[in-house]
């Protein structure tokens, strides 16, 4: 903060709590020295951080007069805490002026350096996960994926099919409108939603009793299913 600022702030908190008010100007000016000195590293705003509010909450909670270090420790501790948020990804394509064919390296040091610091003292937020997961680019990557129908094109699911038969036969009864017993959980097994249903096999051995998958859907998961079909197209007819 500038003198200025501190000298704003000061006042302020003055009148938050009348027993920190200075009639004496040497004293008044002392003050303002030291808390320019503690403060000197901490902005009064930026991202998510006011110091005057941080001020007040104190005022608000704690009966004991405020410090500097009241204000100067909460705003490293934030400062600290937006620094973990950052995911830390770079775009290049937000930094035009960094030559790709830079071999050095020193422009984009020079660039990620600025960036953490732009963060650390609050001038930008953090990049978080939620804002690359989330928001404008991760809506339009979903755009994409719905046109496309698909992770994978169709040449490589057809080549995949014989790897994986479960998979490509659930995606024939998609193409051909068909309904699928795996789309529901059966009453039989419990076996959940999307996992094959599995039969009870004993060990004659130790006759302990486990579990393996069957090739063929319990009769009762696959009339769940056709109930469920028909439910579905009612719904998207009646919309």
């Amino acid at each position: 903060m500038t003198p200025r600022e501190v000298a704003a702030l000061l006042a302020y908190i003055a009148r938050l709590d009348p027993r920190l008010a200075v009639e004496d100007q040497a004293a008044a000016a002392e003050r303002l020295a030291q808390w320019c000195d503690l403060l000197d590293d901490v902005p009064a705003t930026a991202h998510r951080w006011d110091a005057a509010r941080v001020a007040r909450d104190y005022i608000a909670r704690v009966p004991y007069r405020i410090q500097p270090s009241d204000i100067s420790r909460p705003w490293h501790a934030h400062k600290a805490e937006q620094l973990r948020r950052h995911m830390g990804t770079f775009e290049p394509t937000a930094h035009p002026e960094i030559s790709p064919d830079d071999e050095t390296g020193n422009a984009f040091v020079a660039a990620l350096r600025a960036e953490r610091a732009a963060i650390a003292t609050g001038q930008r937020a953090p990049v978080t996960l939620r804002a690359i997961t989330a928001g404008p680019a991760a809506a339009a990557v979903e755009r994409r994926l719905a046109e496309l129908g698909t992770y994978l094109p169709r040449t490589a699911a057809q080549a995949l099919a014989a790897h994986r038969p479960e998979r490509a036969a659930r995606e024939r009864l998609a193409a051909a409108g068909l309904p699928d017993a795996l789309d529901v959980a059966c009453t039989w097994c419990a076996a959940p939603r999307g996992k094959p249903c599995r039969a009870r096999r004993i060990n004659p051995q130790t006759h302990a009793v486990g579990h393996r998958a069957k090739k063929t859907p319990h009769p009762c998961r696959i009339e769940d299913a056709h109930a469920h079909y028909a439910r579905r197209n009612e719904q998207e007819s009646a919309a």
